[in-house]
């Protein structure tokens, strides 16, 4: 509060009249480059890809886009990729977000946090905790993943900017061979740094390239994914928070979704516009049929009309309709057109690994008996109160 500004709560505020921005949040994919080389990451191309940055959307360009998502209601812009400070105009474009009054989002690896940059967010703040991988603890570790030597002593010197500095962070990891044994030192580490009564989120599963553009590292990220029995052990070490989580997760959200393959929220009130213009339901789905091009279009043409339509087509897999249509752990499964895009290069597809991972899941909750499939219950209503009651 001041004599020339009166700060209130978006939730307070009428400036919507009770309806939801056409955009409310935004994800931008700077670069698909980045100057690590991470062995389970599903969108990385290497710093020095010429022909990859000449693609890139000029600063003008981006621009444009965030002064269109501010004037659609956008308040929150995630800058990712790839690595987003490897854009050599990525102060400009962090600056110019801000002056719209878009609260930024920054995803990194850290490296490439310097004084200068670090001085910045200082400044500027960008009212949301900036989003930091870390792959390791310890130097062996962590380029056992990132696959750059260096690269372990530029994430910490970025890291310790930021403490020093008291810029807000959450830290994030991938649990894989080389750090697997670090997961109690990091959490320890994370909990003293940050105060942190909850460990740091990892991801386990791992998603394939969102390109499909290699096979050959598809196949190495699966050899990469925990069994669905190793990711129940680590997603339940906390087997009380889990139950609690679960609850109120299953109540909303298992049921059967019919034949409409959008059960999510993809594209409603957000999406994700990727390095080189294209604006996406989600940052997995790169179908060329489902991507809708800015560079002839408008994020608001998007949303009105393209994405509406996307979000109505229907399953046409007979696997999809037997199984998914009629599966009442839709919600607590993964499976969306997104994940088919990325195992398939369809849209409809079952993926067997989330199928399995949701079952194992369910029968640990007690909503599943060994053996059953879920597409096969009728009395799904009852298994869901099972656990809520």
């Amino acid at each position: 509060m001041s004599t020339y500004v009166t700060k209130i709560r978006t939730d307070k505020s009428r400036l919507w009249q009770n309806k939801r921005p056409l955009l409310s949040s935004l994800d931008m994919e700077l670069t698909e480059r980045c100057n690590n080389n991470c062995i389970h990451c599903y969108i990385n191309l290497p710093a020095g890809d010429i022909r990859a940055k000449e693609k890139e959307l000029s600063t003008e360009k981006i621009k444009d886009i965030l002064k269109e998502a501010a004037s659609l209601g956008c308040l929150k812009v995630r800058f990712t990729g790839g690595e987003p400070l490897l854009r050599e105009d990525f102060e400009e474009l962090y600056i110019f977000a801000r002056s719209l009054g878009l609260k930024v989002l920054l995803f990194t690896n850290a490296t490439l946090i310097s004084p200068h940059i670090a001085d910045l967010f200082l400044r500027i703040r960008p009212l949301e905790k900036i989003e930091v991988s870390l792959y390791g603890m310890k130097r062996g570790s962590y380029e056992a993943v990132t696959r750059v030597t260096g690269s372990f002593e530029a994430a910490w010197r970025g890291i310790n900017l930021l403490l020093d500095n008291k810029i807000p962070f959450v830290v994030k990891s991938a649990l894989l061979p080389s750090n697997k044994k670090e997961m109690d030192e990091f959490e320890s580490w994370a909990s003293i740094t940050h105060g942190m009564d909850n460990p740091p989120s990892y991801s386990i599963f791992f998603d394939l390239r969102c390109r499909r553009d290699s096979e050959g590292k598809n196949n190495y990220i699966k050899s990469l994914r925990l069994s669905p029995e190793e990711g129940l052990k680590v997603l339940t070490r906390n087997k009380e928070k889990y139950f609690i989580e679960m609850e109120a997760f299953c109540s909303k959200f298992t049921r059967p979704s019919g034949e409409h393959i959008f059960s999510c929220g993809a594209g409603i009130g957000g999406g994700c516009v990727d390095s080189y213009g294209n604006f996406q339901l989600c940052m997995m789905l790169r179908h060329p049929a489902t991507v809708y091009n800015l560079k002839k279009g408008t994020l608001k043409d998007a949303m009105k009309g393209f994405f509406i339509q996307i979000r109505q087509m229907k399953a046409n897999n007979p696997g999809y309709l037997t199984r998914c249509a009629q599966c009442f752990l839709k919600g607590l499964c993964e499976q969306c057109p997104g994940k088919s895009w990325l195992e398939h290069g369809t849209l409809d597809t079952p993926v067997e690994y989330l199928c399995e991972i949701a079952h194992v899941q369910a029968e640990y909750l007690g909503m599943l008996k060994k053996g059953e499939r879920a597409w096969e219950i009728r009395d799904w209503k009852k298994r869901i109160e099972l656990i809520v009651n």
